[in-house]
């Protein structure tokens, strides 16, 4: 049995992904029955595309690799917070749990203060909170010199 920490570590190499694409630097992966179906990084900058957050890349694929919409059954591990939007299509998709890593008090769904998820959906925080988080801020002190 994996742990939360383990699928979080994968996506977590995702985000460094990103982060060496100059890209903001988020990683998720899907999780079914303890194996990855999906890995995905934002890749906003490099497809011109903002909804190409590494969530909704990652819930694209698992559908595509499940051969169908839903993702019950499945858990999202995510780096950061996901957004309305993320959160949104993860409400479309029925997916199990959600696992993120850093919040994000800005953009991030919960700061809706109502969970826009599933009823059902599982929602954990915090797991490799400090890396994610420092990965995040690190890109930005980047950007801004």
């Amino acid at each position: 049995m994996f742990s939360d920490e383990y699928f979080m570590k994968i996506a977590y190499q995702e985000a460094l992904i990103a982060y060496e694409k100059d890209e903001v630097p988020v990683g998720a992966v899907c999780v079914c029955q303890n194996q990855v179906i999906a890995r995905a990084h934002n890749l906003v900058e490099s497809l011109q595309d903002v909804t190409a957050h590494a969530e909704m890349l990652a819930i694209t694929s698992a559908s595509n690799f499940i051969g169908g919409k839903y993702l019950s059954g499945c858990t999202l591990y995510v780096s950061l917070e996901p957004c309305v939007m993320c959160a949104g299509a993860l409400f479309w998709s029925q997916i199990d749990k959600l696992v993120f890593g850093a919040f994000d008090e800005k953009r991030g769904f919960l700061s809706l203060k109502k969970c826009i998820l599933q009823p059902k959906t599982q929602i954990v925080s915090g797991i490799l909170h400090n890396e994610c988080s420092d990965l995040i801020k690190s890109f930005f002190n980047k950007k801004r010199g």
